[in-house]
Parts: C-alpha cells; sequence; structure tokens
C-alpha cells in the first residue's frame, strides 16, 4: 500500500509543475525503505563497521565528524566522534550537529536551478547576461556554468582580502570586481571542462533574480523545509553562533575569512541525516521531473579520457563496467565532505568533518567495492 501510494503521487508531482513551490507548498511523501533481509542487514552492517574500523576510525582521535552509510534509505552504519570546541573539548558532535558541507553545496544550487527550469521561469541556454548588467563575458550559458564549462576564473584565486576593513565579500561584490575588472578566461566557452567555483556563485545570483528570494530563503523553503531537513541552512553573518566551527591539524580553530559570504559554490551546512534525506529525493519527480535528474546525472565532457566526468552539479564516475556513482565531494577550510549515490545498489556514503582529514575522501571512495564491482582505488576529488 505504501509503495502504491508513493507511485500515486510521484505521479502528481509529474504532472502538476505549473505551481511554484516556494509561494504552493504540497506535502513530500518519502520514498519507502527499500526490504532488505534482517541476516542480509546484519551481515551488511558487520562488513561496513569493521571496514570504517580498519580505515578512517583505526586510529581513535583523529577524526571528527559524523559518518552513514545507507541501503534504500535504511541506515547500516552511523558514527558520530569529535567535538564542535576542540580548545574545550566539549560540545560533542551529535546527529544533529550542522557542519559545513562545502563544494557538496552544488548539488543543492544545480536542483534548484533545475527547479526554476520546471517552473518555465529558467533555461539552461539563457545567457549570463541576460541577469547582470554589462555583464562582460558574452555567450556563457546557464548550462556552462552547471557543467563548469563557462571558461571562466575561478573567483576563490583572484578576490584578494579586502584592504581596509575584514567584512567578508559578498556574490553581489565578487560579480561587480568582475564586471569592473574584467579578469581574463582560462577558456573559450564551452571548449573544455574546467572545476570552477565562480560558475555556482553567479548560479546563485541568478536564483536569486528569477526566483524574487535571496538564495539562502529560496532553498530554505523550496528544499530544506520542504523535505524536513531540519539541521541544514546557508550559512549567513547572522548564523555565526549556529554554525560548527572547523579545525586545521593540531585543533587550531579556522578562522573566518573574507569568502565566507558567498554562496552557491559552498557555504551549506547540514548533517548526515539531512543529507540521507536529501538522497532518498532524488530518487523521487518531487523535486523535478525524471528528465530533468536524468541531465542532471548525464556526463558533458568528453575532452580527456578518462572515468570522471560531471553532469549538471554532480560529479560521475564511470566505470568500464558501466557502473557509475553519482557525488560531490567538498572541502573548505578544517572541513571535508564526501556524498556518494550508487544507484545501482541504492547505497548512499555521507561523511562529513569538522577538522580537516584527507583521508575522508579515500575512505568514502574504497567503502563502495563492499557493495559491487566498484574497484578499490578511486581518484581522490576534494572540492
Amino acid at each position: 500500500m505504501t509503495v502504491l501510494l508513493f507511485t500515486v503521487i510521484s505521479t502528481f508531482y509529474s504532472c502538476n509543475w505549473e505551481k511554484n513551490r516556494v509561494s504552493y507548498p504540497l506535502p513530500y511523501i518519502a520514498p519507502p525503505l527499500l526490504s532488505i533481509p534482517a541476516s542480509e542487514k546484519q551481515q551488511l552492517s558487520a562488513r561496513i563497521a569493521l571496514y570504517f574500523q580498519e580505515s578512517l576510525l583505526r586510529f581513535q582521535g583523529l577524526f571528527s565528524g559524523g559518518i552513514i552509510v545507507a541501503k534504500g534509505g535504511n541506515i547500516l552504519f552511523e558514527h558520530y566522534a569529535g567535538y564542535a570546541d576542540y580548545p574545550t573539548k566539549t560540545r560533542p558532535l551529535q546527529e544533529e550537529t550542522p557542519l559545513h558541507i562545502a563544494s557538496t553545496s552544488k548539488t543543492f544550487t544545480a536542483i534548484a536551478i533545475l527547479q526554476l527550469i520546471e517552473q518555465q521561469k529558467l533555461s539552461l541556454e539563457d545567457n549570463v547576461e541576460q541577469f547582470f548588467s554589462t555583464w562582460p563575458y558574452p555567450g556563457i550559458t546557464v548550462k556552462q556554468l552547471l557543467t563548469h564549462r563557462s571558461g571562466l576564473p575561478n573567483y576563490v584565486y583572484f578576490m584578494e582580502p579586502p584592504t581596509v576593513g575584514s567584512i567578508p565579500y559578498t556574490n553581489e561584490d565578487v560579480i561587480n570586481w568582475m564586471i569592473t575588472n574584467r579578469p581574463a578566461l582560462h577558456a573559450k566557452p564551452d571548449t573544455r571542462f574546467e572545476y570552477c567555483n565562480t560558475n555556482y556563485l553567479l548560479l546563485a545570483s541568478i536564483i536569486e533574480k528569477v526566483a524574487g528570494h535571496t538564495y539562502p530563503e529560496f532553498l530554505r523553503r523550496s528544499l530544506f523545509d520542504y523535505l524536513g531537513m531540519k539541521n541544514t541552512f546557508v550559512y549567513q553573518a547572522k548564523d555565526t553562533n549556529r554554525a560548527t566551527p572547523s579545525y586545521a591539524n593540531g585543533n587550531r580553530q579556522w578562522p573566518l575569512d573574507h569568502l565566507d559570504l558567498t554562496f552557491g559554490d559552498k557555504n551549506i551546512y547540514s548533517t548526515p541525516r539531512d543529507l540521507l534525506k536529501w538522497d532518498q529525493a532524488l530518487y523521487t519527480q518531487q523535486l523535478v521531473r525524471d528528465s530533468l535528474l536524468a541531465l542532471a546525472f548525464s556526463p558533458y565532457s568528453f575532452e580527456k579520457p578518462g572515468q570522471n566526468n560531471y553532469g549538471l552539479g554532480f560529479r560521475l564516475k564511470l566505470l568500464p563496467n558501466q557502473k557509475k556513482v553519482i557525488y560531490h565531494f567538498g572541502r573548505w577550510h578544517g572541513n571535508n565532505a564526501a556524498f556518494a549515490r550508487l544507484t545501482d545498489e541504492q547505497v548512499t556514503v555521507i561523511i562529513l568533518s569538522n577538522r580537516f582529514n584527507r583521508q575522508i575522501y579515500t575512505a568514502a571512495s574504497r567503502s563502495y567495492s563492499l557493495f559491487g564491482p566498484y574497484g578499490g582505488d578511486h581518484q581522490r576529488d576534494e572540492e
């Protein structure tokens, strides 16, 4: 009965996208949990626990963050360790502690863009100059921003700290600086893939212009509140006391800097449990219809041979045996994030950390082989 109800609801959503969810929210129905025999579930849980105990958690006290591994929505392994306040060793990290997910934020920006496309307020072929007066780089499309094929330079490397005062830059500040100073393109649009945070900063600002809401407000209404992601938010200055600090090696707190108020490319805080809700929603048509999700999970860059590619806001690992990993890792200051989906097996691997730990990416990637023929060695993508 639950599966039938979910199917009916999903079909209803796919036929009623003329409604604007921000203004007229419809109830979200989570997909039913995959039925797993008790013995199989127990064996999987034991195998996963042993894997992480022998890898990422091998040395007690080095990992600070949260881990969830799930299959069909069923949590098979969940672990939390470390602190929000390392100098005093207080405020232990728990399941509701929000951690910075760094570039994994791009998955949310991309789906928000696709929602606006679904609502016919935006097109993949719209040019960036439609949204910003005197924009100096003609011919760059929304699709090229999503796929990192714009050729734009990365603002993280050209926006120097302000010479006067310490107020962080906003998205508008970065865009205005680019209009005034016109840093050179790295390539002609749509000639090659080059991962670039500027692309997603621009997408967040396009969302604001098209939706009539700020980016944090649009994501809150359209995604976070809608999916019941109660501990997820886009960081703003007012969230300073709410945001969990991050740390470098040696437990030195990583201070906020001049790029900590820009968003779209980063700056979402979440939890492993909330990201599992995000993963499960991507199996439904309640965010966007299947045809748009298929575009998000399709590769677009083939200049270089290899397994690594990029969709619309999602990294892709395309293996010779036709296996696919849909994922996005992230790193910002002392924060690490790994979010991976093995859709053939309905497996989700989520690792978040507030203390820099390069082994998180390796541990996530090598865990795939616990569930199928994914191999044991994957290139590490940290952003």
